[in-house]
């Protein structure tokens, strides 16, 4: 009776997030360079469209959940307002008087800002604060590339900090001397944290582990999966090729919905590596939006992209460490393998079916 109080409570919490995450691949992220010159910070911010649209009221002008060049213009005294606010500087226990500088559109669905803040004397130390970080996606994400010399690719400081909504500010020494780059820990956590709330995708690997069958045979099926996403994600990020996320999300979707269906009919799970492959290629351009939207900078994808997937990966494997033991355990119980396993199959279907919906 007791198993069977688990299963309800799981399959009752995988519906909740169903119906709350219509679009569980979208990473909060955002991207920033921040250049100390004498008394003056110099600030240069990537973010997704589809972010700051949302986080800015009025900003879409036309509602369609992304931003125009034309919006861009229109909208400048918004944009403007809103970062100013949202981002503030102070040194010396006083505050840096903000100015807007710029904004404009990227490649791959991204809009860069530029801003810099003077304040009344050169400082020892610049504090930076983001309040808008509360305006955007939940376990939003803000990468700060902080560079204390007068210009690109000097000799001081550079060192990136991860911001969050609680723990959004950081501060800017002006007197360091050594140079670093901590690009790949700040992205290996992210891709962690992306799986853990990456539901549909847990959706879908509950799907496929769901039948059971023999461990190194469940081993084969995620490791298929793992390469194909892998690979998409890498093809993606590096600016090759990508298809809109108006097709890749509801696609990821009806993956869901086969794999949950398909456990109602196969008998053998040898040759479930068969299924996961091609459905790993699309889960991984949804990986990559993020990556491709804040435009990093070349030198650093290939190592931003080995991170972020090191993270996914390890998610995964922590996700499947603690699953895995409680259905060998389940399928021990007679009335799991009549009735138990069908259940939860119908409910990651209806789940895949829900996202599918909202997707489109």
């Amino acid at each position: 009776m007791r198993a069977k109080t688990y299963l309800r409570t799981l399959l009752a919490t995988l519906m909740l997030l169903a119906a709350g995450q219509a679009f569980a691949h979208k990473v909060g992220i955002s991207r920033g360079e921040y250049r100390a010159d004498g008394s003056t910070l110099r600030v240069a911010i990537t973010f997704a469209r589809p972010e700051i649209a949302t986080a800015i009221s009025g900003l879409d002008a036309n509602d369609d959940g992304t931003l125009s060049t034309t919006e861009i213009v229109t909208g400048r005294s918004l944009l403007a307002s809103a970062l100013i606010n949202g981002l503030t500087v102070s040194a010396n226990n006083e505050s840096c008087r903000g100015e807007f500088d710029q904004a404009e559109l990227t490649a791959y669905d991204g809009v860069a800002v530029r801003l810099h803040y003077r304040c009344a004397q050169s400082p020892l130390a610049f504090r930076v604060r983001l309040p808008l970080l509360s305006s955007l996606s939940v376990g939003h994400r803000h990468l700060a590339a902080v560079n204390s010399g007068p210009s690109a690719g000097s000799t001081a400081s550079a060192t990136t900090q991860v911001l969050y909504e609680s723990s959004p500010e950081f501060e800017i020494g002006v007197q360091a001397t050594s140079t670093s780059d901590h690009v790949a820990g700040p992205l290996f956590t992210l891709g962690i944290e992306h799986i853990l709330t990456g539901f549909d995708l847990l959706m879908f690997l509950f799907g496929v582990i769901l039948v059971g069958g023999r461990l190194h045979n469940l081993l084969l099926a995620v490791t298929a999966f793992t390469l194909a996403h892998s690979i998409t994600l890498g093809f993606a990020t590096l600016g090759f090729w990508a298809p809109s996320p108006n097709v890749v999300e509801p696609a990821i979707a009806l993956s869901i919905v086969y794999v949950g269906v398909e456990n109602w009919f196969v008998k053998d799970a040898s040759k479930r590596w068969l299924l996961t492959f091609p459905f790993g290629l699309i889960h991984g351009f949804g990986f990559a939006g993020a990556l491709r939207e804040i435009a990093l900078p070349k030198a650093q994808v290939p190592l931003a992209l080995l991170s972020f997937n090191l993270g996914v990966e390890t998610g995964q494997l922590l996700v499947l460490a603690a699953v895995v033991p409680v259905l060998y355990w389940l399928r021990r119980r007679p009335w799991f393998a009549q009735r138990g396993m069908r259940s939860a199959s119908a409910m990651v279907a209806l789940a895949g079916l829900v996202w599918f919906v909202q997707r489109v």
